[in-house]
């Protein structure tokens, strides 16, 4: 019995003694935490790989929390009309620092690897914290490096040879099946852009094919076949950093909307409340439209008709707001047929990510659409498994859809630490 008390006692010792070592080997990082600039990185895009920068930018403290920084990092990005993304990079300063902002670009080429655009961005974060690094007692410590390049710098005028032409090609398929239930669907897209600054240019083409034999033995084969296809066209000219005037044409078939073909074509016009070159932050656009539209159907409708064309228009707002606290994207859409003003439909939509306080984040999303425009329906109607399967459209007044969310951390505020060992469901392992 005494020797076990001994032996307690030893074990008891030896975890005391490690764990006063383990915050003996943290006080030297508790204070250079204190020293350094505290950064909280909001960076929701693509390649924002937090884990790389704390890795390589080791002369900040990353906190978890916009409240505990000297400089909220907020990276947005847009995609370009080359294929690649543009980042913008915000740094707004907090507590003695309040007051000072600065912004930097940074481009990715379409042809970058996903490594070559996280250390670019890499890079552009570290330049823009020198700013604020300067002030401390850090700063010191820094050094400028500057890489020569291997050859001689020229400016000359690059030719072009596609004249900022941008395509792209997709192709999917999916096979399943058992003994008496067998299914397939192939899809496939093609795109062309070309975005320059005074014209803009989209071309893109879609499909979707799907079929589904079900063997009911004694009833026999039932063949079930959807499929959509579309193809759209935006042709919009810049007119001021405020106005842009374009127009568009349209083709598509569906048959859960009993649409053998519809043509669309019309101009449109589109006012920004700010400028065009504050996007990545902010945006709050009215865009009007007139169109006319042709109708080809695969059955009769409910108002006896086989084909019609029809005249509209469609008032769009849209919003769209990134700011420290959250962001907020949001649309109202309405479409009105100018032979029936009755007939019409309205969408509404909403989404919005906010942190009420510290650590705490609402989520929510909404959409609600009145329906007023479905002349479109078979007058035929639909059977049980066109609606069990959602393959044709019923009969609605309204559609709607919610989406309702939090997180909430806490504990430690800082976060300078990786360490990737034994996730098992982390990104190399991702199911």
């Amino acid at each position: 019995m005494k020797r076990r008390v001994a032996n307690l006692a030893v074990l008891f010792a030896m975890c005391t003694l490690m764990s006063w070592s383990g915050v003996a080997a943290q006080e030297p990082e508790a204070d250079s935490a204190v020293q350094a600039l505290s950064v909280f990185l909001d960076c929701n895009g693509r390649n924002c790989d937090f884990d790389h920068f704390r890795r390589e930018i080791t002369w900040v403290n990353w906190v978890r929390d916009r409240r505990d920084s000297d400089v909220h990092l907020l990276v947005t990005t847009q995609r370009t009309g080359g294929g690649g993304q543009h980042y913008t990079l915000d740094y707004l300063g907090q507590g003695v620092y309040a007051g000072l902002e600065k912004s930097l670009s940074y481009i990715s080429d379409p042809d970058d690897t996903d490594a070559e655009v996280r250390d670019g961005l890499t890079q552009t974060i570290a330049l823009g914290l020198v700013q604020f690094v300067e002030t401390t007692a850090l700063a010191p410590r820094l050094r400028v490096v500057y890489q020569a390049p291997e050859v001689a710098v020229v400016q000359r005028e690059e030719q072009d040879p596609w004249n900022l032409w941008v395509f792209r090609l997709s192709f999917d398929g999916s096979l399943e099946g058992e003994e008496l239930d067998n299914r397939y669907s192939i899809s496939g897209g093609a795109s062309a852009d070309r975005v320059a600054e005074d014209l803009k240019v989209n071309f893109d083409l879609h499909g979707r094919y799907s079929r589904r034999e079900i063997d009911f033995e004694e009833e026999g084969i039932e063949v079930y076949e959807d499929w959509d296809y579309s193809a759209n066209l935006l042709t919009v000219w810049s007119l001021s950093d405020h106005w842009s005037a374009g127009g568009t044409a349209g083709a598509n078939a569906s048959t859960r909307v009993n649409r053998d073909l519809a043509l669309t074509a019309g101009p449109a016009i589109e006012y920004n409340i700010f400028p065009y070159h504050e996007s990545t932050r902010r945006q709050l656009t009215f865009r009007y439209a007139i169109e006319a539209a042709a109708f080809w159907y695969m059955e009769r409708t409910v108002e006896g008709k086989w084909s019609e064309v029809l005249p509209r228009h469609s008032l769009v707002i849209g919003a769209a707001v990134q700011q420290p606290w959250g962001e907020i994207n949001g649309s109202l859409r309405g479409t009105q047929y100018l032979h029936d003003l009755e007939t019409h439909s309205i969408t509404a939509f909403a989404e919005l990510e906010y942190r009420l306080f510290r650590g705490f984040n609402f989520d929510i999303d909404v959409q609600v659409s009145r329906v007023k425009d479905q002349f479109y329906l078979s007058a035929a109607g639909i059977d049980p498994e066109d609606v069990y399967l959602r393959r044709r459209a019923r009969e609605t007044n309204f559609r709607y859809e919610l989406g309702i969310g939090f997180s909430y951390r806490f504990g430690s505020k800082f976060a300078n630490v990786v360490n990737p060992r034994m996730e098992g469901r982390g990104r190399f392992f991702r199911r």
